[in-house]
């Protein structure tokens, strides 16, 4: 009786999920100090102003916000007429990145658009997760029971996957085939083709691995990063010197010793790392569950859209999901020495505009979806009959 009454009162009166809200301006919030820490003697060396860095990342946080206000507004109507465009905008974006791209230590991810550079496998991530939504809305019968409609999804992200090796971009890799996993998993397809698919891609990494020299460097000195600490396993000794600094408690913010020009990438691929010198283990472990509340609200929110009916939302939240879940995962496992070095941002946390929008779109798409759900249980909802005595009076 009692729950019956919290979560009709739930569904009534409140207008939104307020742990998810929380979690993800937590998240901004804790990034952008960690950024402004992380970045102030960098930024002071190349450009003479210690927060040169921190202002962008603020005028991206605030950027992010709004353009989350404008898309909490769009009806996912909307996302799922749009949903094959998109997927051709993405596809032409990595495919134009890779003759007019900004090259950064030897890779084109990124756009040039004046005072901004637009971070190609972002978009096409989301747009992604979009078209991969309305597919299994419009196909679940058959991709449970059909290869060629089980393929076809994972055909697309191969050519996805194919244009980001080129620029390249193994991470995003990674997170995308993990996250078009998930969702065909998801949706109900059979274990066993996933085991089978699994062996074959496996098979096809390690064959990757070992073509190049210096991917298998990077897995070698993964294993054992102190054997060659001041060439291949540079980055990753230096953010596990961060952690041990760190202890439980931290050498408080600001005062972290591996941001002074010894951490590469601090305020971005290695902020966890800087995070973790500063706060200590209890400010890592609170940031990881803030991801995983966010994770997990992520999920909650998809599943009642698929208990109330509305299957495309209900995969495009576990997308979103799957995504940010993946992509903080292999973050964080890289600055700890659990995964080998991936050039992959922390989503709402690293410094980095195209990031930071993209995953401010995703959570408010989160929004949107619990606004329908809600929107729709109050309208199939019984109205309150009147007692007898005041029926009679």
């Amino acid at each position: 009786m009692l729950k019956a009454l919290e979560e009709r009162f739930t569904t009534r009166y409140q207008a939104f999920d307020g742990w998810l809200l929380l979690s993800a301006l937590s998240l901004m919030l804790i990034g952008w100090v960690m950024v402004t820490s992380a970045s102030t003697e960098i930024a002071a060396s190349l450009t003479g102003n210690p927060y040169y860095f921190s202002i962008r990342h603020g005028v991206f946080v605030l950027a992010s916000i709004g353009i989350a206000l404008v898309t909490v507004r769009l009806p996912l109507d909307w996302w799922r007429e749009k949903g094959p465009m998109l997927l051709i905008v993405g596809l032409l974006l990595l495919f134009v990145v890779l003759f007019v791209g900004r090259e950064i230590n030897g890779s084109r991810r990124w756009i040039p658009l004046g005072i901004v550079n637009v971070q190609a496998s972002e978009v096409a991530k989301l747009f992604l997760i979009v078209y991969i939504a309305g597919y299994l809305e419009r196909y679940l019968p058959e991709v449970r029971r059909t290869w060629g409609a089980f393929l076809r999804p994972l055909a697309v992200m191969a050519l996805i996957g194919f244009l980001l090796i080129l620029e390249p971009d193994y991470g995003a890799v990674v997170v995308l085939t993990g996250c078009v996993m998930g969702m065909l998993l998801l949706s109900g397809a059979p274990l066993w083709r996933f085991l089978l698919i699994l062996v074959i891609v496996g098979s096809g990494a390690v064959m990757l691995a070992v073509a190049e020299p210096y991917r298998l460097q990077r897995i070698t000195s993964f294993a054992n990063p102190w054997a060659d600490q001041y060439n291949t396993g540079y980055q990753l000794t230096q953010a596990l010197i961060a952690f041990g600094r760190g202890h439980w408690f931290g050498l408080g913010l600001g005062n972290s010793v591996q941001k002074l020009f010894y951490l590469p990438e601090a305020h971005t691929d290695f902020v966890f790392a800087v995070l973790a010198e500063e706060l200590g283990l209890f400010g890592a472990v609170g940031v990881i569950l803030l991801f995983a509340l966010l994770v997990f609200r992520a999920f909650r929110i998809g599943r009642k859209a698929e208990l109330a009916g509305i299957p495309f939302a209900a995969y495009l939240c576990y997308g979103i999901a799957l995504v940010i879940g993946a992509q903080a995962f292999i973050n964080i496992s890289v600055s700890a020495g659990m995964l080998p070095t991936k050039g992959l941002t922390l989503p709402l946390l690293s410094y980095g505009g195209s990031s930071l929008v993209i995953s401010g779109i995703m959570v408010a798409i989160l929004f949107r979806v619990d606004a329908e759900v809600r929107r729709r249980q109050r309208r199939s909802a019984p109205t309150a009959r009147p007692e007898p005595a005041e029926a009679a009076s």
